[in-house]
């Protein structure tokens, strides 16, 4: 029994001093998605989507939770972020090529059609980010229509 306590005890103080660690934050300039917003134009009902439920993990500006301080779960959050934007980020969408804007674009529109976006792991926490039917329609058809500008723009050869 002196042994499980004194491992108790032991993983309760590695887990005390790890709170004073932690990632580096994403908290850039939230002007940093005005090129995206500007070029894109969603309507305010997909804009207010767009920063619920992808902002966090798709561009450099991320909206910390109280749970966010607590090791490891920033850890977690941090992989969560990391790995978003490595897929899809918004805050350097100027200076893409329509080629790769127009990628991503139906890339988006299949992990919304597909429910796969947001993930059900971000939802748990965030049950305002989860999509009702009505809202995956709008984010798809507003994302159709931006993939239909970027098809009528000339493209490099």
């Amino acid at each position: 029994m002196k042994i499980i306590k004194k491992t108790f005890l032991f993983l309760l103080m590695i887990l005390g001093i790890a709170q004073f660690f932690g990632p580096d934050k994403n908290e850039g300039d939230v002007a940093s998605v005005g090129a995206f917003l500007n070029e894109t134009n969603p309507p305010e009902n997909v804009k207010a989507i767009l920063k619920a439920g992808c902002f966090d993990c798709h561009s450099n500006v991320t909206r910390y939770p109280w749970y966010s301080r607590i090791t490891p779960v920033n850890y977690w959050m941090a992989d969560h972020i990391k790995h978003g934007k490595k897929h899809f980020n918004v805050s350097n969408w100027e200076g893409s090529s329509v080629t790769r804007k127009d990628h991503k674009f139906e890339e988006l529109i299949e992990m919304v059609e597909d429910k796969n976006m947001p993930p059900k792991s971000y939802t748990w926490m965030h049950a305002e980010a989860k999509l009702a039917n009505n809202q995956i329609i709008a984010v798809v058809d507003w994302a159709k229509q931006v993939r239909f500008k970027y098809s009528l723009e000339p493209k490099p050869e």
